[in-house]
């Protein structure tokens, strides 16, 4: 997927834990889409996130349980891969995981920044969509990180 420059000023963010989107947050509607159209994608199972706020939902791999390259999970070894994790509609970004090229990525052409806790350069807040165009492109960087966790962690 090519991407383009995210249009307008990045959104504010917190400066301590939680790392989280302060405003221009996705309208609730739309952030409804999200949610649903993630938790919907091929071996995608939702559930409870072990690292985020309980209202976050983490997509796992239904075919990959174990993390077993650190890079490409949210949650540190020894707990199950979560390669993504969406924040309450209080919120709206998306954490997740990228190869380091792609974060960069990401990052540079505005679409987010890098994790405040982030240790290998991969963990990227997504910022939340504001209209459907957005919203297409945060999908397919959910879709890009659940493709990096399943070649990671064969």
């Amino acid at each position: 997927m090519t991407l383009a420059p995210r249009s307008g000023t990045a959104p504010t963010t917190s400066d301590d834990g939680p790392h989280r989107q302060v405003d221009q947050l996705a309208p609730p509607a739309l952030w409804g889409e999200l949610v649903a159209a993630a938790t919907a994608l091929p071996g995608v199972v939702e559930g409870h996130s072990q690292v985020s706020p309980a209202s976050s939902r983490a997509l796992f791999l239904r075919e990959v349980l174990e993390t077993r390259e650190p890079s490409s999970s949210l949650a540190p070894v020894g707990q199950r891969l979560e390669p993504v994790h969406l924040h309450g509609v209080d919120d709206t970004s998306i954490h997740l995981c990228l190869p380091p090229d792609r974060a960069e990525q990401v990052c540079a052409l505005g679409w987010g920044e890098p994790h405040q806790y982030g240790d290998y350069g991969t963990e990227t807040m997504v910022y939340g969509p504001r209209d459907d165009a957005e919203l297409a492109v945060v999908l397919g960087l959910v879709e890009s990180s659940l493709a990096f966790a399943r070649a990671a962690n064969s």
